[in-house]
């Protein structure tokens, strides 16, 4: 059975250490920073067998030359991007990982928006959608486009709904103020709002989350909703047509928070 534990990075981020009891060898997702994934691993007696990486951004591929240079025989899976160096295996949709020390085996999704050669790993009823879907909103768009994000989140909306997302940021709180204000009278969102201050209070994090608990209350999700649609509307004095002019309304009205 996979386990997943967070080891916290910078100020508010996740590299997520997977490990199978039946082996000492793990795996981390977008290590930004090498030493603290160097001292939960020397903690935990731990060797380190794979990295997987969703995409280029600095604070999620910052350790990875360093770890590669301590564990010269690790894989280091990634999108096909240039800016990302050390990588051993190159990754498209729908390739399949086999990850050393582990017994679950991951499918690659590819999921741009956030940039253009985002990549999520599925597998073992987890999802490590990096800064693709986070709990309760999504990642800004930086070299990737709205559309391709909106399409993005709408494959991983059809996912399991059991499927546990593993993202890479703690934004839930400032997420969860936004959906509220997007829809005020949603019970979902207010009973949400308060597990999250209380997990943060006793200093837990709120991730992972259950896809079903984001499709309730993640507005970026919720694009079809009427109560969504009628907000967004409200804050792009239009109406937007499709889901994809929703998503891009919703996106721009966070950005201008």
């Amino acid at each position: 059975m996979l386990n997943v534990s967070p080891i916290l990075a910078f100020d508010d981020n996740y590299i997520w250490l997977l490990k199978d009891p039946s082996s000492n060898r793990a795996t981390v997702v977008d290590p930004g920073d090498e030493g603290p994934v160097l001292t939960e691993l020397a903690a935990q007696g731990l060797e380190l067998g794979a990295i997987l990486v969703t995409h280029h951004h600095y604070d999620h591929i910052g350790g990875v030359v360093a770890l590669r240079a301590a564990f010269p025989e690790i894989r280091v899976y990634g999108p096909e991007d240039q800016r990302i160096a050390a990588l051993t295996d190159r990754v498209r949709e729908g390739d399949a990982a086999s990850i050393p020390g582990l017994a679950e085996q991951f499918r690659v999704m590819v999921v741009p928006g956030h940039t253009a050669t985002h990549v999520a790993y599925l597998g073992g009823g987890a999802l490590f959608c990096g800064d693709t879907l986070f709990a309760a909103g999504c990642g800004r768009v930086f070299d990737g486009t709205c559309e391709q994000l909106a399409t993005s989140l709408e494959r991983i909306a059809s996912l399991s709904e059991d499927t546990l997302c593993y993202c890479a940021h703690e934004y839930t709180l400032s997420n969860l103020e936004f959906a509220a204000r997007v829809e005020p009278e949603s019970p979902a969102v207010a009973r949400r709002m308060q597990g999250v201050l209380e997990l943060r209070q006793a200093g837990r994090p709120s991730v992972p989350s259950r896809l079903s608990e984001e499709l309730a209350t993640n507005p970026f999700l919720r694009t079809g909703v009427p109560a969504v649609r009628a907000a967004a509307a409200a804050a792009s004095g239009g109406l937007p047509a499709t889901g994809a002019e929703v998503f891009t309304a919703l996106r721009r009205w966070k950005d201008g928070q």
